[in-house]
């Protein structure tokens, strides 16, 4: 949402500026300057990378239109689906885990917290680690390792988008002074003709420096860094769950092993203690 205010805001400020000072919106409505710029900068974008990545950032884009689903409610859910978990591997040793790691989707844990279940790739994280734990495929002290090499992977993927669509920004004042230099030779073409003639080609060549500075710096600039940041929201949850998972498997207590996870959160999703200790009393009952 704040994607869409922001550009709202650009939009408006660019274009009421203009027209306090006199301009005429209808005359940056230069479609032949947007077919060149939009265009190249499509082009290039398919030359640079594989149909994937494209996917991605699609998929990027959307989850930034909605916003970070990784806020404080969902490290809740994670936390008192990882304190039953937790617990209930004391209780009755790892192998009573299995069911639920075997079948998230019918586990009568996951299934009560709804934002954790719903996140295919912590659920997957999680099962891949605990796992090979329980059929003694792995040592506790090398759960944290499997899963943070799992975690670097997705943080490379997740980067690729990124640096597509960075590329493309950066590139765009070039698109925009190449459909400048196509209006200046279509001007020189016709400097013989009428003074408002040739006054109509230079403000259109004009439009396509400033189409491809404005989408650069008012919008695909901007888009990356909310990528960025929506990326390393996810990737800090993936780490967090990392934490808390490695630290049960080493012999902390449940509790402890939430606490120490708790503690490497940004302030706007970290819960206090008394916090903490609050949901996990909730979970348990």
């Amino acid at each position: 949402m704040l994607v869409i205010i922001g550009s709202v805001i650009v939009l408006v400020s660019v274009l009421g500026g203009f027209m306090i000072a006199g301009g005429h919106p209808a005359v940056l409505l230069q479609w032949s300057e947007f077919i060149v710029i939009l265009g190249a900068a499509f082009g290039s974008m398919v030359t640079m990378a594989p149909m994937k990545v494209h996917k991605d950032m699609i998929a990027q884009i959307i989850g930034c239109l909605k916003g970070s689903p990784y806020n404080k409610a969902a490290y809740e859910d994670m936390f008192k689906a990882l304190y039953e978990m937790f617990m209930l591997g004391r209780r009755n040793g790892m192998v009573a885990l299995e069911p639920h790691l075997g079948e998230p989707a019918t586990s009568s844990i996951f299934t009560k917290y709804v934002a954790f279940s719903n996140d295919h790739h912590a659920i997957a994280l999680l099962t891949g680690a605990l796992r090979p734990l329980i059929d003694g495929k792995v040592k506790p002290d090398q759960i944290g390792m499997l899963m943070e090499t799992e975690i670097n992977a997705m943080e490379q993927e997740h980067h690729k988008p990124i640096d597509v669509l960075s590329k493309t920004s950066d590139a765009m004042p070039g698109f925009g002074i190449v459909a400048a230099v196509l209006g200046i030779v279509i001007t020189m073409g016709s400097i013989g003709g009428p003074v408002a003639e040739i006054g109509h080609h230079v403000a259109a060549a004009l439009v396509g420096t400033f189409l491809g500075i404005l989408v650069s710096y008012g919008f695909l600039g901007p888009l990356v860094a909310a990528m960025i940041f929506n990326g390393n929201a996810e990737i800090g949850y993936y780490r967090t769950l990392t934490k808390a998972v490695s630290s049960f498997a080493t012999g902390s207590a449940p509790m402890m092993a939430l606490e120490i996870a708790r503690r490497g959160l940004p302030g706007d999703v970290k819960p206090t203690a008394e916090e903490l200790e609050a949901m996990l009393k909730a979970a348990s009952k």
